[in-house]
């Protein structure tokens, strides 16, 4: 990795954080539904302590942009511009699919993968990715907000990560996909990656013009008890 940089996601279930100064990388990941927006801050403080840096000392500020849960990705996203905006860093949001199709290629070497979250209401968020010539794993679709049953297309040899394909078993063989199933939510430890290449082609924004991505529209979300 070129930059030195903090990525921060809490768009899901999971909340994780990652840092690469200099070579070296400290992360953390833990599952902790509803406990993000007490947690990040004090996780972003032990993280900079460990490395014994101030925010000052980097090259940018990485954040989960969504798809995911509304209040998670707003969180994601103000979090990342407080930070942004008190020591004039710049910003990279990095999709959760991508995340994880991400982690499914350093990990397991997939380079075909559909990544697929639970986005509840009978839907799945879905996009499907290629690996490219950098060692960056590429959508080649658009991320989308869909109910399973009107899938058009399979990905025969592909792997599907996340947690739609829990919550829809047919998934896997409508797509025609083999599961990593130990790749469910996205770890800001990949974002890093995704985000290192944008910084280095120059395509992060100032704090005010960082941007959610929620997929599915605000306007037609009818919250269910426990679920945003």
């Amino acid at each position: 990795m070129k930059n030195n940089l903090l990525a921060l996601d809490a768009s899901t279930e999971a909340l994780s954080i990652a840092l690469h100064y200099e070579g070296k990388f400290i992360r953390h990941f833990e599952v902790c539904p509803q406990q993000h927006s007490q947690k990040i801050l004090p996780l972003v403080e032990r993280i900079l302590r460990e490395a014994d840096i101030t925010l000052n000392d980097l090259d940018g500020i990485v954040f989960g942009r969504g798809p995911g849960s509304f209040t998670g990705v707003r969180i994601s996203t103000a979090v990342a511009q407080g930070l942004a905006f008190s020591s004039g860093l710049k910003l990279v949001g990095v999709s959760t699919l991508q995340a994880m199709a991400q982690q499914a290629w350093m990990e397991a070497g997939k380079s075909d993968v559909v990544a697929a979250i639970d986005a509840r209401m009978g839907e799945v968020y879905l996009c499907q990715y290629q690996g490219d010539n950098n060692g960056i794993i590429q959508p080649t679709t658009e991320e989308t907000v869909i109910k399973p049953e009107q899938i058009d297309f399979t990905a025969t040899g592909a792997v599907g990560v996340g947690t739609g394909w829990q919550a829809f078993s047919d998934l896997t063989h409508q797509l025609e996909c083999q599961v990593i199933e130990n790749i469910s939510l996205p770890d800001a430890y990949y974002m890093l990656f995704i985000a290192d290449d944008a910084f280095t082609q120059g395509l992060s924004v100032g704090a005010a013009n960082a941007q959610p991505q929620y997929v599915r529209d605000t306007v037609t979300w009818k919250k269910l008890p426990g679920r945003e």
